[in-house]
Parts: structure tokens; sequence; C-alpha cells
């Protein structure tokens, strides 16, 4: 889980000091220590930590925070709204151009994901009306062009290569002659990476951005490696320009600092994050919505965004009628399960709703609503409709069959 480390730390500290009814300075001071600690164990740049510690420090005692009624709860506030301006503020979003296409570039060393990013992207703004293309401009690495297309062609998103050309200004240009011919409104740019920065990584991504003039350059890093990441984003910063971040491998990052360090060091946005490995985990990144997560205080948006885009509306009417007239069978129930599943695993999917954070090994096995799918799926109509009618016998042949259900799931 992400920030899972620093998360733990966090809740624990401003649990204890949340329901005081006075606290003292040595108390903030004790309880500033214990953050500036979790904060240098997620691996967050020193110099950030001393100024974060340093402004909540300010503010606590400046604004007699500590002789007012609910002291503690004002000093958990200061520290979420502090966190919040540390992850950058406000939403971030791209900036689209009123004469398409809106040319995106996504730059980065090589490993750090950016070829499914790509498609991870193309893919999440398909979902907010957009008609993207995606451009093969990787011309180094073996497979990359092979790799982009089964991408593409999983979600179904057109992608250009010219497998002959060299020359990737070439290939940007032609794919946006291509892009205006079929009113493909956002043109993304899977570009090369290396191993390391280099001079001719830098140049080649300088020359396509004097020739192509992207709208918006992103680069891709990988939140697990910490404080290389953000050296990364800081020399891409400084030698191409970017206008945004993506972090990819989150849901694998149980420090946190990289998300927590890049954009008070480079000054730039992180815009998106890519939180597992299907084609569909990918989400906005919202510092206020990600504050909360991480002091255990939940995210109900994000559980409605999530349920607003697996759940069909009106199979959710049909079952809301079918319950108000007692009609809810065992299919139905099924039916739930499988749109719950389609927003995520129900772990992470209780983490974002307040208070469930808190419960301490909370464990939920989803290969359990698996064995469930499979017993509902060995039932006959009428025993699905009609559970009085399990007697030993079928319950025998259900368990039977469950068992060759079981490994179709």
């Amino acid at each position: 889980m992400a920030f899972e480390g620093l998360s733990s730390r966090l809740q624990e500290i401003t649990r204890k000091i949340r329901g005081k009814a006075r606290i003292t300075e040595s108390d903030l001071k004790e309880m500033l220590r214990e953050v500036k600690l979790a904060l240098l164990e997620a691996d967050v740049n020193y110099k950030i930590v001393k100024d974060f510690i340093t402004t909540i420090q300010e503010k606590a005692l400046g604004q007699d925070v500590l002789k007012s009624l609910t002291p503690g709860q004002q000093v958990v506030k200061i520290v979420k709204d502090e966190l919040v301006e540390l992850l950058g503020g406000q939403t971030s979003q791209i900036n689209f151009t009123p004469n398409p296409p809106t040319i995106i570039m996504l730059v980065g060393l090589q490993g750090s994901g950016k070829t499914t990013t790509a498609g991870k992207l193309a893919n999440i703004l398909r979902k907010q009306g957009k008609k993207p293309l995606l451009v093969a401009c990787d011309i180094y690495r073996p497979a990359a062009i092979k790799q982009l297309q089964v991408v593409g062609a999983q979600l179904n998103i057109p992608v250009f290569a010219n497998e002959t050309s060299k020359d990737v200004v070439h290939i940007a240009r032609q794919a946006l002659s291509v892009a205006m011919s079929k009113l493909n409104d956002v043109v993304i740019l899977d570009t090369a990476g290396r191993l390391h920065i280099d001079e001719e990584l830098m140049q080649e991504l300088k020359n396509l951005k004097l020739n192509v003039k992207p709208h918006e350059i992103l680069l891709v890093v990988d939140s697990m490696t910490g404080q290389d990441a953000v050296n990364v984003a800081q020399s891409f910063s400084d030698n191409v320009g970017i206008d945004g971040i993506i972090l990819t491998k989150l849901d694998g990052d149980t420090r946190g600092g990289a998300a927590l360090s890049v954009k008070k060091v480079t000054g730039k946005p992180i815009k998106f994050v890519a939180t597992g490995e299907k084609l569909s985990d990918i989400e906005v990144f919202h510092p206020d919505r990600m504050s909360q997560r991480i002091l255990g205080m939940g995210d109900i948006l994000a559980v409605i965004e999530k349920a607003e885009e697996s759940f069909d509306l009106e199979q959710a009417e049909q079952l809301e009628n079918q319950m108000k007239k007692k009609e809810w069978d065992l299919d139905d129930y099924l039916a739930q399960i499988r749109q719950v599943k389609k927003m995520g695993s129900f772990s992470s999917l209780l983490k974002l709703i307040p208070g469930f954070n808190q419960i301490k090994d909370l464990k939920i096995d989803d290969k359990e609503f698996v064995k469930i799918e499979a017993i509902i799926c060995s039932m006959t109509k009428k025993e699905k409709r009609n559970t009085n009618l399990l007697n030993a016998s079928r319950r025998r042949r259900i368990a039977k069959r469950k068992w060759n259900n079981s490994t179709r799931y």
C-alpha cells in the first residue's frame, strides 16, 4: 500500500494528540519530533522535513492553539493542511489547447514505466471524453513499438508507429498529420528512455520539444526509487523543462518519500499517479485527498468516483426496485459482488472509508469472494431464488460443483 509505513506512524501520532483537552509546548515538541522521524524514515528530503516541522510549530504556537478548547484537533488540522501544501496544494490538471490536438510528451528513464503509463494516460483521458492517439517514439529499446501496440490493442486505442524511420521528429510530425486527419484531439508521444541521464538523451528530447512544441511535457518516474526519483525529476526539469510529473508504482511505495519531496524540490506538480498493474490503475493526483488517506481520514470522493465508473446505473436502479419488491435473489447478489470487484480489491476500498483505516490488522481475503461466486454459480435457478431448498444432498452437490467452478475464477 502507498505510504503504508508513513501513514501508520502519522496516524498513531495524531491519534495520541487528537483527543487531548490540554496540550503543553513540550507535548507539541514531542509530537513534532515523532513526525520528523516518521518523515525522514519515509525518505523525505531533510531540508523539506525541517521546513515542514518549523512551519507547523510556528502556526501551532502563533495562533494560541494550545489554549483553545480543542487543541489536539487544531494541531491535527494544521498537520493536514501543511501536508496538502507539501504534496502540491491544489490538483493540477492537463492544460488542453483550444486548437486540437493537444500534444503530450512523456519523458523519463528506462524502466520507469513510460510505455504502460502512456496507455494508462490515454485510457483516463478517453474517459474524460478525449480521443487519444498513442505515438511510438522509442526507436532504441527492443520491442518498445510492439509493446505500445499491444497496450493500444488492449485498450482499443489507435497507435501510430513508423518502424523504418530513425528520426523521432519525423515520426512525431507524421503522427500529428494522422491525428488531424482522424480527428484525434490528444497525441501522446512515448519517447525513448535511458538507463541513466546522459547528454544524448537530453539532446534528443530538446530537439523533439523544439520541433514539435508539445503543450505538456510529463515526466514519468518510479516512486519506489525514493530520493533518486527526486534527483531525476530535478535533472529533467533543469535540462528539458517539464510541466508535471506522473508517479508510477505508488502501490508498492510504502514510504512515499518521492511523492512528498518532488513538488517542493522541482516546483512541478504531480498530475497523475499509477496505483497498480492494470491499465485502469491510474488516477488524477489530489493533494488534499492524498493527505487525508495518509492521516487515516479516508477518501469518500475516491470511492464515489470508482463506483460511478464501475456501476451500471440502469442495473443499479433495477436492483433497487427488486429489493423494494423483495424480489432480490442470489443472482442479484452475485451481480453486485462483480460490480464492486471492478472498483478494486475490497481491502483497498475499505481503507478509503473513514474509520476503517484505524482498525488494526484489517485483512480481507478477496479469494473468499471467489469462493462465494463459485458457490452461487454451482446452484440452480430455483435454489438461487429460494435458499430454503438447500437440504443436505443439494449442499453436497453444490460443494462438488463449487470445487470445479472455483478453478474458473
